[in-house]
Parts: structure tokens; sequence; C-alpha cells
């Protein structure tokens, strides 16, 4: 990875663990990264990985000058977190934010406006690798800041740009929020087969692994997935008697529609 200097990472939890995990996997030094982490069991179970932890930005000592300073801590905690890691706001140091609603122009009111700031929005199938971070910058970070932040995230999975950073809202709804769906849409077609008469644990069983290898499926395969479609959709058979109920003008499109409608309005609020 083409990080070009120590790198601290703010906040461990769920997607700061996966995300340094991957950095260790994908040849990142556990010396050159820098934990903050005031939950003592994490903390210390983070120490036996390698990496330098401290409770407190103000432990670190005052000649340290981080190349990347990732946020992954949650929005409500940003503005604490912020004052104390200012000092490190400046030409040589791009602030990676994972933080939902926090916008460039926030950090740039806190930070400074010679703070070279790159904002990412990812999602939970980073925990095993699988995940999708779309990224935007500020004017200030520059080629080689912004490769050291795609080279971070590339570690749980793929990573792409957009130079709107008023895309990130349906990029939050569709992707940030896109696990859930999916999860949701496991949740119905298991209850739909329990009402057909399948028991439960079955029902279940069928769901899960239905949805988790057609998105394998999805994954490998070259084609669209309106091909894979119809690959599998045998004229008058069972599964397009399914999908003229999903594909009707009321059916499952409009409905998606709306719900990324809803969710991308729901980001714009929270950012503003």
């Amino acid at each position: 990875m083409r990080i070009g200097g120590p790198l601290l990472l703010v906040g461990c939890g769920k997607m700061g663990g996966a995300l340094l995990d991957g950095w260790i996997d994908g040849g990142v030094a556990p010396a050159d990264v820098t934990v903050i982490e005031p939950q003592e069991a994490i903390a210390a179970a983070l120490a036996a990985k390698g990496p330098s932890v401290y409770g407190d930005v103000a432990e670190i000592g005052g000649g340290y000058k981080p190349a990347v300073v990732v946020l992954a801590i949650k929005p409500q905690q940003m503005d604490g977190a912020l004052s104390a890691l200012r000092r490190f706001a400046g030409p040589e140091t791009v602030f990676l934010s994972i933080a939902a609603g926090k916008t460039l122009g926030y950090f740039e009111a806190t930070l400074g406006p010679e703070a070279a700031l790159v904002r990412a929005m990812p999602n939970t199938p980073a925990a095993v690798g699988r995940g999708i971070t779309v990224l935007t910058a500020n004017p200030r970070a520059g080629g080689g800041q912004r490769r050291a932040c795609e080279d971070l995230l590339t570690a749980v999975g793929e990573v792409a740009w957009v130079e709107q950073e008023s895309l990130l809202d349906p990029v939050t709804a569709v992707s940030g929020g896109g696990p859930a769906y999916v999860f949701l849409l496991i949740e119905v077609l298991a209850r739909a087969g329990i009402e057909s008469g399948l028991p439960e644990d079955l029902a279940m069983r069928l769901a899960r692994t239905t949805v988790a290898g057609a998105g394998e499926l999805v994954h490998q395969a070259p084609e669209p997935a309106s091909t894979l479609r119809e690959n599998v959709t045998s004229p008058g058979g069972t599964t397009l008697e399914a999908l003229n109920v999903l594909m009707a003008p009321d059916g499952l499109q409009p409905l998606m529609t709306r719900a990324i409608a809803a969710a991308t309005r729901r980001s714009r609020e929270l950012a503003s």
C-alpha cells in the first residue's frame, strides 16, 4: 500500500477493526499504525496485533506527524475528537472520514481551510472484505493522498470516486443501507415460504443460502443482473409467475425507488 508515512486510526469499532485487519493483511506494518481507542478491553486486544494504542490523542508525542488520519468514530463523537486532532491539519496529512453525514464543509470549518480531506461512504460487507466504498475529496487532497486513501479502503472491498459530494447521499441510500435491504429480502422470502407451508427453519435456510449464492453468482458472472435473471426464467414457468408480480407497475421497482428516495432525503437532512 502507498501510504507514505505513519497511519493514525481514530476509533476501532467494527468498521475500524475491519479496516485495521485489512491493512495488516495487505502488508501495512503494524508498527506504522497508531490507534486511538479509549475502551481498555479493545485497546488491549489491538496492542497484541502490533500497533501503538492510546486512549486519547493527547497521549501522542508532539513530534508525531501522520500521513493519514482515518476517522472511524461515530458522527456524534466527531466534535470532541476533532479539536484534539487539529494539530495534524496541514498539507502533509490527509484526513479520511468514514462517518456518515459529516460533510467536507464541516471538517473544513473544524480543522481549518488548509486541511486535506477525503470523505468516504463504506458499507458493512467490509467486515468480510466484500464491501464497496465511494469517496470524494476537497481540492487540498493531492493525487498521492487520494491514492493512499483508495489503497486503505481497497483492503476491505471495491472503491469508486465521485467528484460531486452531493452524490454521497444517494450512495448512502443505495450501498450504505443496501445490506439492510438484502437482509430484509431474506426475512420476507423466508416468511413467504413459511406461509406457503414450509417449516420455519427450512424456509430461513433456503432464503439465506439462495440470496448468498445469488450474490456470489452475480459477483463472479460477467453478465448483467438482467441477463442472469432471464437465464433462470423459463417461459411459462414458476419463476415467471412470481416475476409477473414483482415486476408489475406496483411491484418491486417503484417500491425500491421510493425507499431509496426516502433514504437519500434523510441523508441530506442529516448533513445539513
